[in-house]
């Protein structure tokens, strides 16, 4: 087998770096080729990548995906092999909430028909339910005789949240750490808060932040409806939705219940309410599977930015007042104030 990548780039709404697909052994690029007995190397390269890789067939069918590709989906390689890539099953997106693609229609197979790389930012859906943010390098694949024999997709995951997130386990000794989501507990949260508005008030160069408070819309029918089995599940699905897709000089913390507080630092109005907007539309794509049922929430919001004369009571009550609108507007909101 011979596997070329094209010189041909597509520009897509996110952005294009116009650079080659690298892969961890660097034996890829745009002027050389390499041969492949019966697939093996193929294979063995891949097996090896710390990026998640999924081939895709002549038929656009998963044939193959490595280890990686499990540890960012979720998903084993037995249960992916021979779905379709527009079936869609990872729930792909962009920020905008839009397809990336046209129905019927995936990126794999619009890199074979047109003979083009394709690389662009995008959000997947977890397993377990949640939004990963990745970025997706596709380019197509081609055999001896210079057919094309399918596609390879390249995962790459926001390794430095998830790792941030992994690491304030070990907060749990200290109490810090709420037990169900992994999230911050109250006390943590309101620790945090205290040092950023310190930080505001003492020091000049210190960064403005925004607090934004956040309640799971119709908790309660969830837990009624389905147990509080499923709630829990879904209280730890917001979480890794949240902290996957937040900076990480942010904070995420649970406050109680089903309400959260985000601490988003050095933003002004405008990039708060455009993150704040962000969490509220990946929740809403988020989902649960409980005995073939399929179990989504919305959330809603309240978004401000903190003040010098504000204490930690005067920033909650105003994040409260906020998130009250956005429950008396039809919930699944954002209100900014």
């Amino acid at each position: 087998m011979i596997i070329s990548f094209p010189l041909k780039i597509i520009k897509t709404a996110a952005v294009i770096r116009k650079r080659e697909p690298v892969f961890h052994t660097k034996v890829f690029n745009e002027n050389r080729r390499i041969s492949v007995n019966k697939n093996y190397l193929f294979k063995k390269i891949l097996d090896n990548m710390h990026d998640g890789a999924i081939y895709f067939g002549a038929d656009m069918r998963i044939a193959y995906s490595n280890k990686a590709a499990e540890i960012i989906t979720g998903f084993s390689a037995k249960e992916i092999k021979g779905k379709h890539c527009a079936e869609n099953f990872l729930g792909r997106s962009r920020a905008e909430g839009r397809d990336p693609y046209k129905t019927g229609e995936c990126g794999a197979a619009k890199a074979v028909r047109e003979n083009i790389y394709i690389e662009e930012e995008l959000f997947i859906r977890h397993r377990e339910g949640h939004q990963v943010p990745v970025v997706s390098k596709i380019s197509p694949v081609v055999d001896d005789n210079g057919t094309v024999a399918g596609a390879v997709e390249i995962l790459n995951d926001n390794k430095a949240a998830l790792d941030a997130f992994r690491k304030i386990e070990k907060l749990e000794a200290l109490a810090f750490i709420d037990g169900l989501t992994g999230a911050g507990n109250r006390r943590y949260t309101e620790i945090k808060i205290n040092t950023k508005l310190e930080e505001m008030n003492r020091y000049s160069w210190a960064p403005p932040f925004g607090m934004l408070f956040i309640d799971i819309d119709y908790f309660k029918a969830v837990n009624d409806k389905y147990g509080h089995g499923a709630g829990d599940e879904i209280l730890k699905m917001i979480t890794k939705t949240a902290v996957a897709n937040l900076r990480t000089e942010d904070f995420f913390g649970r406050w109680g219940g089903e309400e959260f507080a985000a601490i988003i630092t050095d933003v002004d109005r405008k990039r708060l309410y455009s993150i704040a907007e962000k969490m509220r539309f990946l929740a809403e794509k988020s989902e649960i599977h409980k005995k073939s049922k399929k179990i989504s929430v919305t959330i809603s919001i309240g978004a401000t930015l903190a003040k010098k004369e504000d204490t930690i009571e005067k920033l909650m009550k105003r994040a409260d007042v906020l998130l009250y609108e956005s429950k008396a507007s039809g919930r699944n909101t954002v209100t900014i104030g």
